[in-house]
């Protein structure tokens, strides 16, 4: 019949047949299409599906990244920080070096590299705060989250004793060679290698004191050089500055009481030397003076000098100082953000 074959209807063998084709065809196409794009300079990333967890581990490190880099941060200050006092004082004995191995002003750049290297490690992941005094006065006046305090502070102490612990073995044989065998250890002694003890003539009010206001300019500083409208350093070279910050202060203030301004500093040594031998003497010595001095005057001083620099030089909207009052908040009015509140070292977030 004319036109018969035009109108046939397909069987089944024709349709599957045809659906083949059709999917080698669009295949074909889609190969075409990735190539071309490729060929054409556009960027293959954008045809790939990105993840924030690509496997369990990365949702898990989510969540402790910020505590690991305080940990790392301090450990590093202390590892720079008390290795630097272990080789200054203990190559003083000849038993130990044929002469000494720096001064007091090697003390300090010590301790000056420890904490700008301290921050700069952890800077761009936790805002290097490595010390608990920071953390308590930004989480006080800077909107730093409270419930983030308590894991930062624990990360702080770990690292401190870690580090401690590091330095401690690889200078153990130098401190029996001092102190006159294994079994012998004395406070302060060589325990003042690891943790502060004030001068003798020292009065306690003298030594706290001196700890209150090193850790007070430290904050004034740390407060101006994370103020967008101070002139704060181009990002990235605030470690450089907390390096003169802490060598000056070591300089003009430090002879006195060790200059600890960090309960991290102090006090996560302080446990490593009573874990090692050196007993509580650590703790009971002058009446408890771990805890006044190096543990309660910085976190005071921290809080005072943050304090007088939002009321008298901050005005971004992060600082307690600046909280709109009642007139304020009928007009929807508010102090604006200025402030780059994390990191503290200065690295831009994107």
């Amino acid at each position: 019949m004319p036109g018969s074959l035009s109108k046939r209807t397909l069987t089944s063998s024709d349709a599957s047949r045809y659906s083949k084709e059709m999917r080698e065809h669009e295949q074909i196409e889609n190969a075409d299409v990735t190539a071309r794009s490729v060929d054409d300079s556009v960027d293959p990333d954008i045809l790939e599906h990105y993840t924030r967890y690509p496997n369990r581990w990365s949702r898990i490190r989510e969540y402790i990244r910020e505590p690991a880099a305080e940990f790392f941060g301090v450990m590093i200050l202390i590892i720079f920080g008390n290795g630097v006092d272990c080789q200054v004082v203990l190559s003083k004995n000849p038993a130990v070096a044929a002469s000494p191995f720096g001064d007091y002003l090697s003390l300090n750049f010590g301790w000056a590299v420890g904490t700008a290297l301290g921050v700069w490690v952890s800077g761009g992941v936790s805002g290097g705060h490595i010390n608990p005094a920071v953390t308590v006065a930004l989480a006080t006046f800077r909107d730093f989250p409270w419930r983030k305090v308590p894991a930062y502070i624990f990360a702080q102490l770990m690292g401190g004793l870690c580090g401690a612990g590091i330095v401690y073995a690889n200078y153990i044989h130098a401190i029996d060679l001092v102190e006159g065998g294994r079994h012998i250890r004395t406070v302060p002694g060589t325990a003042s290698l690891f943790s502060t003890y004030a001068l003798d003539y020292m009065t306690s009010v003298s030594c706290w004191f001196d700890e209150f206001l090193g850790t007070a300019v430290l904050l004034i500083v740390v407060c101006a050089i994370t103020d967008a409208r101070n002139g704060p350093p181009p990002p990235g070279l605030v470690p450089l500055v907390l390096f003169i910050m802490i060598l000056g202060i070591g300089a003009a203030l430090g002879m006195q009481t060790g200059y600890a301004i960090n309960p991290a500093r102090d006090l996560g040594p302080r446990l490593l030397t009573a874990m090692v031998g050196y007993g509580s003497e650590v703790f009971t010595f002058r009446s408890h003076y771990w805890l006044w001095c190096p543990v309660i005057a910085p976190f005071v001083g921290a809080l005072v000098g943050t304090f007088f620099y939002d009321l008298l030089f901050f005005t971004g909207g992060e600082s307690l100082l600046n909280r709109p009052n009642a007139k304020a908040r009928a007009l929807h009015e508010r102090a604006a953000n200025a402030e780059r509140q994390r990191p503290i070292a200065g690295v831009e977030m994107v």
